[in-house]
């Protein structure tokens, strides 16, 4: 039985295992691209050797050019400088495109993975995670990988460079100077681990709160009808405030304490070149030292105390970019509970469609401690129509969702034609099956595309015929551009009952082998309802059928009818049978069935 899918770890426990180590897993995704990555760095180490090469520039022009009189010494500094110069820009240019190319094609890499990742999570995942926590991921987090690799990641290695290249031409050029900002680097250092373990906590807590932001928008704005038709806009509206207060006053300390950081790190660094500067005129006054030594000296400071005031700032954004890089591996690492045995069954090309529930036990993975369907047994016939009936909760829908494999049962077994379904791919399975739920999804996109998306491959003939069948072409061919008309998002543009037909034409374009119907025809009015009723009387003509049934049409025209009460089926008959043995179907035909027997 497999284990239902571990919701994501909460904020605290993430903030706790957060490290720079998570970073190392995108090296995988800059493997296929190691020769512009190798492009980047060659890029990255000629320029830093022309900011470098500058210094050296600077002492040849000042001791041999102005201290020695000589103008042609300045033509010389000239013209090497305007090619250092014209090597650093065609370097940085290199660099930048190549990172830049580097960043965009590895975010988009690794949003797609996170993406065919989340849809292939089963519907118990997302029991436990909030869809705006897990947007949050795929869109912001995603950007921050996108900013550590297209230019963080290179800054930090061209100050690294800096720094290196820069002390070993201080100590080459003055020991005893260089000794004195050497002395500086520990003072650096502390507050830098300091301030950056607070930085790092700050940074995860912000990246919640704007999860918070995003995922209550999300929910707001899809229940936005709702909304309104409570009057709750302002209240709605306080509570927003509220979560981007929160996010904002995160985000506010955290750039407090990257600032802090900065200042402490600029005020020690530059607080040194002041120092130097003062003993290395005190050299030049003396004579120890030339003025253009002291001047290379400063410039290599000045290089120096500015990469790792910029090191400094790094850090953070290098935080960041490890908590976004950590709670997109979580989603990654998140098993699914639904997935394919090693070596799943094969299917047959033809199914028959019996179905059969076997001591089915289940819970659902938010509440396991409620028992939804309690030892379940349960047999349809290949071609056999079925309605189940029973009071809200008794779990009619479960069978749905457990037919359908979104969950496996905590005991018994589940079968097609004999077959365990958790022995079968879930994909291949699926495809044997077709739903049309209460409640239909309608794609942002065209009628085309939402009745296809049962049978992408189907032809526009084939669409047409199951639009007739499903009595919707009328309606779709009388919107503006027919069926290419844009049906608005989740299908706003289309009355319930419309929606609820391109539903039907989408299950009878997949001419599946088990037909499952949550009451298909509730929302039509009854000139649809007829028309409806009558292709799906076509429809489940010799092929297995599953009605969750509350309409006396729908019931009567079952081959059987199943009492459900508390996760068993207590009765079953047909709708004459059942009525004359009274109990739980007949106080439920007296209590909604009897209107619609006297129309």
């Amino acid at each position: 039985m497999t284990r239902a899918a571990a919701p994501l770890p909460d904020t605290v426990e993430r903030m706790k295992s957060r490290d720079f180590r998570q970073l190392r897993r995108l090296a995988a995704y800059l493997a296929p691209y190691r020769w512009r990555v190798a492009g980047a760095l060659v890029a990255l180490v000629v320029a830093a050797a022309a900011v470098l090469s500058l210094g050296v520039g600077l002492r040849y022009l000042i001791d041999s050019g102005f201290g020695a009189g000589r103008p042609q010494a300045l033509d010389h500094a000239l013209r090497a400088s305007l090619l250092v110069i014209l090597a650093l820009a065609v370097a940085t240019y290199l660099r930048s495109y190549l990172v830049t190319w580097l960043g965009e094609r590895v975010v988009a890499e690794l949003r797609n993975q996170v993406y065919r990742h989340i849809i292939r999570m089963p519907p118990g995942f997302f029991e436990t995670t909030r869809t705006g926590e897990v947007l949050s991921r795929l869109t912001t987090d995603t950007t921050v990988v996108q900013t550590v690799i297209g230019s963080t990641v290179t800054q930090a290695l061209r100050n690294i460079l800096l720094t290196v290249g820069g002390i070993g031409l201080l100590v080459y050029s003055n020991p005893k100077l260089s000794g004195l900002v050497l002395l500086v680097v520990p003072l650096v250092v502390v507050p830098i681990v300091v301030f950056g373990r607070k930085v790092r906590r700050l940074s995860r807590t912000a990246q919640d709160r704007l999860a918070d932001v995003s995922g209550r928008a999300e929910e707001t704005v899809n229940a936005v009808r709702t909304v309104q038709a409570f009057a709750q806009e302002e209240r709605e509206a306080t509570t927003f405030a509220a979560a981007s207060e929160a996010a904002f006053q995160a985000a506010a300390a955290r750039a407090k304490a990257r600032s802090m950081l900065a200042a402490v790190v600029i005020t020690l660094v530059f607080g040194a070149i002041v120092a130097v500067l003062w003993m290395g005129g005190q050299d030049v006054l003396a004579g120890r030292i030339t003025a253009g030594e002291l001047s290379a000296f400063v410039f290599f400071a000045t290089v120096v105390a500015s990469a790792v005031g910029g090191l400094s700032d790094i850090v953070g954004d290098l935080q960041r970019a490890a908590g976004a890089t950590e709670r997109l591996f979580e989603l990654l690492d998140s098993e699914p509970a639904i997935r394919a045995p090693a070596a799943p069954l094969a299917l047959p090309e033809r199914t028959a469609g019996e179905v059969r529930f076997e001591a089915v036990r289940f819970a659902y993975p938010g509440h396991p401690e409620r028992i939804i369907l309690d030892g379940l047994d349960l047999a349809v016939r290949p071609g056999e129509s079925v309605a189940l009936v029973g009071p809200s909760g008794a779990g009619k829908t479960s069978i749905f969702q457990l037919l359908m494999r979104f969950y496996d049962p905590q005991a018994g077994r589940i079968r097609l034609d004999g077959q365990p379904i958790d022995q079968l791919d879930p994909a291949r399975y699926r495809s044997r099956l077709g739903l049309v739920p209460q409640e239909p999804v309608i794609f942002s996109a065209d009628a085309w595309t939402n009745i296809r998306y049962g049978r992408p491959e189907a032809s526009d003939a084939e669409v047409l015929e199951a639009a007739e069948t499903a009595a919707a072409r009328g309606f779709i061919e009388a919107l503006p551009d027919g069926f290419a008309t844009f049906l608005g998002e989740k299908g706003v543009r289309l009355s319930g009952g419309q929606r609820q037909r391109i539903a039907i034409a989408r299950a009878i374009l997949r001419d599946p082998a088990v037909l499952l119907l949550d009451e298909a025809t509730s929302s039509l009015d009854a000139e649809s309802e007829f028309a409806v009723q009558q292709a799906l009387d076509y429809l489940m003509r010799n092929r297995t059928s599953i009605v969750i049934a509350h309409r006396l049409a729908t019931v009567l025209k079952a081959d059987r009818i199943l009492v459900m009460e508390d996760g068993q089926i207590v009765d079953a008959g047909t709708h004459r049978e059942l009525i004359g043995r009274g109990g739980l179907y007949a106080r439920l035909a007296d209590l909604q069935f009897r209107q619609g027997e006297a129309a």
